[in-house]
């Protein structure tokens, strides 16, 4: 599922670059977007980051890439106030 999926992000990367006009009209400009340089940055910067997570989901190394978010997040702690001897 992962390899299918993973084909599936880089044939849409190329086709959002490729149809990246078509795309930015039926958007539309949003004013977050003017700090990324307009629509069609956005949509360039968006077919960059999802063929090089497709990438790395097909050739396994995805975790080697979330390993930095995975840092940010709070982890759960067990609550070892309730075990009984």
């Amino acid at each position: 599922m992962v390899t299918f999926l993973g084909f599936i992000g880089l044939i849409s990367s190329v086709l959002l670059i490729i149809y990246r006009e078509r795309a930015a009209e039926s958007l539309g400009a949003g004013e977050w977007m003017e700090y990324f340089g307009g629509v069609y940055n956005v949509i360039v910067l968006t077919a960059v980051f999802l063929f090089f997570f497709s990438v790395a989901a097909l050739t396994g190394t995805l975790g080697f890439f979330l390993t930095p978010i995975r840092m940010l997040l709070p982890t759960p702690v067990r609550d070892t106030t309730l075990d009984m001897p």
